[in-house]
């Protein structure tokens, strides 16, 4: 999929991280969101990201300006009627989704695949929405996506072989290293990671002990590169809430009860770094 164009709808953190991936590889990306003034935030994020890869010699300065002039912002999801792969990148709402995927389906072209980067709503689901389920896959990047190396991607019932090796494919472009897994509520990835998160956030409203303490011991003794609480913060307390929500829902089973102190926290405004508190304080 070297010679594609490609298509990212949502140009929050995940989005606009893979589009910089994207564009960096010397591909052509058309970056989609709601309004203009978001588009240029999201850019400036990327320029601002490109820079520090420039500054760490990470990138040459061919490489930068190659990345920038590679990304194209549009609000018009016309604009995606001739790219080869669309990846979704919107907030983890399952009604967001199905829209923009009965959207994608009615304006892309037929060969295209469409991806998604949620997080843990049913893939299969989603497929089934739309007219090509053999052409609908997961691709879910973890965040900060420059930096990230894992590529989960996730095969419904529905996926065709060809697809799979398309995303495949791709990942390594990109300089990713993809994983495949099936189509289960959280996958791999957050179904072990966010009842840990869920765990340390019990942990915490029991007053079992400190939020530094259980971050450090965490940390320092099973090697983590930042502990459980502060990890939720960099991924946004929203995003865990709804993420918990869908595996207790989709299993069924109490062990994946949401802490009432993630919901407390959440319905307050307390969403982590990107809204300057959350179990931590940052500056905005």
């Amino acid at each position: 999929m070297k010679e594609s164009l490609i298509g990212v709808v949502g140009s929050g953190t995940m989005g606009n991280g893979i589009a910089h991936i994207i564009a960096l590889s010397d591909i052509k990306v058309v970056l989609i969101d709601i309004n203009q003034e978001i588009l240029k935030k999201a850019l400036l994020n990327i320029k601002r990201n490109l820079n520090k890869q420039l500054s760490k010699k990470k990138i040459t300065n061919k490489q930068f300006d190659s990345a920038m002039n590679n990304i194209k912002l549009s609000t018009k999801m016309e604009d995606l009627s001739l790219v080869d792969l669309v990846v979704e990148a919107i907030p983890e709402k399952y009604d967001l989704k199905v829209n923009l995927f009965k959207k994608l389906d009615s304006i892309c072209k037929e060969s295209t695949i469409l991806a998604t980067n949620t997080s843990s709503i049913s893939i299969s689901n989603l497929a089934s929405k739309t007219k090509r389920p053999e052409r609908v896959i997961g691709m879910h990047f973890m965040n900060p996506v420059p930096v990230m190396k894992l590529v989960e991607v996730i095969n419904t019932i529905h996926t065709s072989k060809e697809t799979t090796k398309k995303i495949i494919d791709l990942s390594h472009t990109i300089n990713k290293v993809p994983i495949q897994c099936n189509d289960y509520p959280g996958f791999v990835s957050n179904r072990i990671l966010m009842p840990m998160i869920n765990e340390a956030i019990f942990c915490l409203d029991q007053n079992v002990a400190t939020k530094e303490s259980i971050d450090e011991i965490m940390r320092l003794g099973m090697s983590h590169p930042m502990g459980p609480l502060r990890l939720a913060d960099l991924i946004g307390l929203d995003v865990c809430l709804d993420i918990m929500k869908v595996l207790y829902t989709g299993f069924n089973d109490s062990k994946y009860r949401p802490c009432v102190l993630l919901e407390k926290m959440v319905s307050s405004g307390f969403l982590g770094k990107k809204t300057g508190k959350g179990f931590y304080n940052y500056e905005l």
